[in-house]
């Protein structure tokens, strides 16, 4: 019988390797080799200091000590980083539950059973009364995998895992990303702020001189009424870039998880420290490295296991129950020579028709074909973002530099305009125009320079910066250890 035994199990570990799961090859991307080029787009070539994202920590590339102790916050507190990080827990629990599937669950148990019979059942003299006290060890319908579709089932789980932690290493650079956008809007909005203030004392100061003209008739009260609209006007700016800031600094709060202290948050656009300057490359497979793409590829993986396990179900099905123990009508002679028991039970089931099973493997094709789809979008969702990030870098220093160009007339003309006024040549109408002109100017120049630094911000994410260094233990390793545990059952003597 041992010998039996022994040949079952060798011909397990020998067919263990059997896997109906399709070779997978990564899809080719449906998108250019190469990034776009012509007019709007720089030289994609990185410069000697220019690294690429992919390789880049967040530390590295934010290198403003304040933003820096914001993302910090953020990644300890913030709620959506927290969900992300426990679903990777649970996928991770998931992966271990279907792993399990594959190992025999070895059971022990105790009993004991009292009856008293009908003497119409026993012989004259015999007790009427039986004892039976039992022990055993054993495993219950343990399925031997030998067309691998719980290895399959287990693959599927896999791959859920490691899309959901790509998943989760995406929410992380999303959230960085975002901090140091709302980190920028404050600094943005904080310079248009001091811009308005500064705007409504000169407008203050020229109303005030217009009235001294008024008051002894050297100008009507138009011109007196236009001066003061212009006050009031940059008074109402004040308050709304004063609105603007406060619902700016409680977005960050809600980024970071808790309140951001005021010494930690940008003055101006100016106090703000550069960022390190990233390369997207030569070639657009660096999109590959991103963590969205990561994520869906892991689950196109996960539907080829899913087509391996359902080819498998139409295979047989076979299962062992077996079990080892004592027996005896006195707990005394329990564990006495001659006592011993066993049971062995294999048993092989055959589909011949099943409707069901046919209809699951379509159903698994058909998930094949609908992740294929979804890695086909993700990619290139990911390049027309990149696309789109190298536009605004190779068009907006030539923005900000003609709109600098602007600014400077304006300053020029506004300063004429006064002087013309003041001497009686021009109207206060010439002055009123020259004042809204440099102030819009001034306005969309912060715009242009807050659009400069966000844009360097979204190129860090999109081209899949950000992450943190895995530790060699947060994986699980896809390696079954399926022939060591049937050896380690065999020398713990299961078949004793």
């Amino acid at each position: 019988m041992k010998r039996i035994l022994f040949l079952i199990l060798g011909v397990v570990i020998g067919l263990s390797g059997c896997s109906m799961i399709p070779k997978y090859s990564r899809p080719a991307g449906p998108i250019p080799e190469h990034w776009p080029s012509g007019p709007a787009y720089q030289q994609t070539s990185p410069a000697p200091k220019v690294l690429d994202a992919a390789q880049l920590k967040w530390r590295e590339f934010f290198t403003d000590p304040k933003l820096q102790k914001i993302i910090e916050t953020a990644l300890y507190n913030n709620r959506d980083l927290r969900l992300a990080a426990l679903n990777v827990e649970r996928a991770r629990a998931l992966y271990g539950v279907q792993r399990a599937e594959l190992f025999p669950v070895v059971n022990a148990g105790a009993g004991f059973n009292k009856e008293q019979y009908s003497s119409d059942f026993i012989s004259s003299g015999a007790s009427r009364r039986v004892e039976q006290y039992s022990v055993n060890l054993g495993i219950t319908s343990w399925e031997i995998d030998f067309f691998g579709r719980i290895r399959s089932l287990k693959k599927q789980a896999l791959e859920e895992y490691l899309g959901t932690e790509e998943a989760r290493r995406g929410a992380q650079i999303t959230l960085i990303s975002e901090v140091a956008r709302a980190y920028l809007a404050i600094a943005a909005d904080r310079t248009n702020l001091n811009l308005a203030r500064s705007t409504l004392k000169a407008q203050e100061d020229a109303y005030n001189l217009v009235m001294r003209k008024y008051n002894i008739n050297l100008v009507g009260e138009i011109d007196l009424e236009r001066a003061r609209t212009q006050v009031d006007t940059a008074r109402g700016d004040v308050v709304l870039y004063m609105q603007q800031v406060a619902q700016d600094e409680n977005a960050l709060n809600l980024l970071a998880g808790s309140p951001v202290p005021e010494d930690l948050l940008p003055v101006d656009l100016e106090s703000v420290t550069p960022f390190m300057d990233v390369s997207p490359g030569l070639s657009s497979e660096v999109l590959l490295k991103r963590p969205d793409i990561m994520s869906v590829e892991h689950q196109l993986k996960g539907a080829y296991a899913n087509i391996g396990a359902a080819r498998a179900a139409f295979f047989p099905s076979i299962s062992l129950t077996t079990a080892v123990g004592s027996a005896s009508n006195e707990f005394s002679g329990l564990f006495k020579a001659g006592k011993g028991t066993w049971v062995y039970n294999p048993q092989i089931v055959m589909p011949i028709f099943d409707a069901k099973t046919w209809a699951a493997y379509r159903v698994s094709e058909a998930d094949r074909k609908i992740a294929l789809a979804q890695y086909e979008k993700v990619i290139q969702n990911a390049f027309r973002e990149v696309a789109d990030v190298l536009a605004v870098r190779g068009t907006v220093d030539q923005q900000i530099a003609a709109q600098q160009s602007v600014v400077n007339s304006a300053q020029k003309i506004y300063r004429l305009s006064s002087k013309r006024y003041d001497n009686g040549i021009d109207s206060y109408l010439s002055v009123l125009d020259a004042q809204r002109s440099l102030y819009s100017a001034q306005q969309g120049l912060i715009s242009l320079e807050f659009s400069k630094l966000a844009n360097e911000v979204k190129a860090y994410a999109v081209l899949g910066g950000g992450g943190q260094e895995e530790s060699p233990g947060n994986k699980p390793k896809d390696k079954d250890s399926f022939q060591e545990n049937i050896l380690s059952l065999l020398s713990f003597g299961v078949m004793e």
